[in-house]
């Protein structure tokens, strides 16, 4: 038998039980949740800056990170929201290398996921209660919403995700924003389906339930660049891809809330985390220079740490990345403080 059962995991909610969120967090989410709707709605005329790890590794390092984000949102707090990245699932291209704390915990120990799930839920709500910002992850796996439903003020499906049934299914039934990126291709008839999926009525399966879904008009796209048929990056942050994506919703008029956030690394970067800056501040140019591109474009993505760069496995490095690299802390911190300048 090709497939080997190892332990049970426990249910959503008895591990909502072990780490419950407080009355005080509970009220922090739901403010913050309602803020970060008005601005994909256009009630807020707000940015976004969702910000953080590639992967979420250490939760000691994290708290740290958005402790520190904390501050600059206090300066920042009248044009830009901060959402911080805690991301704690790793899509790997061909399976391999480390996926992230909900595999393992410790990123040094064999994969365990029940206490990987224990681990991912204390962190988040250690960041809550330490920084007072509700974090975006990603759904690696569609039945993580269940885990962290009580939680997560963002949610984005990443471009090897964004064609599965599954994922596009379970965003219908979240009731925060849910971005669908672009795929690998960069095709974005796939991810604007994605999304009309993610705003309709569905009923479908999920953790042994039949269930319904109202629809989530918060689902959005995410543009974080592709590959070509040469596997070489090309980027979709220029202002053409903008107007070609405001373009590209006037094709579907069903579509509620028209946004778009903007992936600064990844392929439109061709993962040169320096290069972050330079296309965060083309993107907020491309905002001035078109009322449809300024009412689209709601916010963008970073990938930063405490250090700039990566390292490996086991490299020691406190607060720097083990899988892409990233911006390190002040650069972010000015990069946050100039987009603040420039909007």
């Amino acid at each position: 038998m090709g497939l080997h059962y190892i332990f049970q995991v426990p249910s959503a909610e008895e591990i909502k039980e072990l780490f419950p969120m407080s009355e005080e967090l509970t009220k922090i989410k739901e403010e913050r949740d309602k803020e970060i709707a008005k601005v994909f709605t256009g009630e807020s005329d707000k940015f976004l800056a969702i910000i953080g790890p590639c992967s979420a590794d250490n939760e000691e390092a994290v708290v740290d990170y958005t402790t520190r984000l904390s501050k600059v949102q206090e300066k920042i707090k009248d044009k830009i929201i901060i959402i911080p990245r805690i991301y704690t699932n790793k899509p790997r291209t061909n399976g391999s290398g480390y996926k992230g704390m909900l595999h393992q915990p410790n990123p040094e120990e064999k994969p365990n996921f029940i206490e990987g799930l224990k681990a991912i839920r204390k962190m988040h709500i250690d960041s809550i209660r330490e920084s007072g910002l509700t974090a975006a992850d990603e759904m690696l796996y569609s039945d993580n919403w269940n885990y962290m439903s009580d939680i997560l003020s963002y949610v984005a499906v990443g471009a090897r995700s964004v064609e599965n049934q599954s994922h596009r299914l379970t965003a219908s039934g979240i009731d925060v924003p849910v971005g669908m990126k672009n795929p690998t291709s960069g095709d974005y008839t796939v991810m604007m389906n994605s999304c009309i999926a993610g705003q309709s009525k569905h009923t479908f399966m999920t953790a042994g339930w039949e269930v319904k879904s109202d629809g989530n008009p918060l689902t959005h796209c995410i543009l974080r660049g592709s590959l070509n048929r040469y596997g070489v990056s090309s980027p979709n942050y220029h202002y053409e891809d903008l107007i070609r994506l405001h373009e590209a919703y006037e094709k579907f008029p069903n579509l509620k809330n028209p946004a778009v956030i903007v992936d600064a690394n990844h392929n439109n970067s061709g993962k040169k985390w320096d290069q972050q800056p330079r296309i965060v501040k083309e993107i907020l140019h491309s905002m001035r220079h078109s009322e449809d591109v300024n009412k689209l474009v709601k916010g963008v993505m970073i990938e930063s740490y405490i250090e700039d760069g990566n390292q490996p496995v086991g490299g020691g490095c406190y607060g720097q990345s083990i899988t892409d690299p990233c911006l390190g802390w002040d650069k972010s911190e000015r990069l946050l403080l100039e987009m603040a300048e420039l909007l």
